[in-house]
């Protein structure tokens, strides 16, 4: 698993303006939500080193965000964190 997958599992705290330093600002909302089948890889690049990228994710797994490019993920991306922290979660309370 990559880095940012397992640096991700635990939830970070947002800050409130967290968006104002994104590297998307300006950049044209279609591109983060691809056709069915279509590439993500610019909206991934667009992403990459941005200095929000883990705000933005963890904004997209609190809201349960179904669609797009957020963080630099897919939503099948986001599933397998969304997972592995109910993962976590439950053997915490199981022991």
């Amino acid at each position: 698993m990559s880095k940012i997958h397992d640096d991700m599992v635990q939830p970070i705290e947002l800050e409130e303006n967290w968006q104002d330093g994104a590297n998307c600002l300006g950049v044209d909302p279609d591109l983060f939500f691809p056709e069915r089948g279509a590439s993500t890889r610019e909206a991934k690049e667009v992403c990459r080193g941005c200095i929000v990228r883990e705000q933005c994710l963890e904004f997209a797994l609190q809201n349960g965000e179904k669609f797009g490019i957020w963080g630099g993920l897919s939503e099948r991306e986001r599933r397998r964190i969304r997972r592995q922290r109910a993962q976590a979660a439950r053997s915490i309370v199981g022991a």
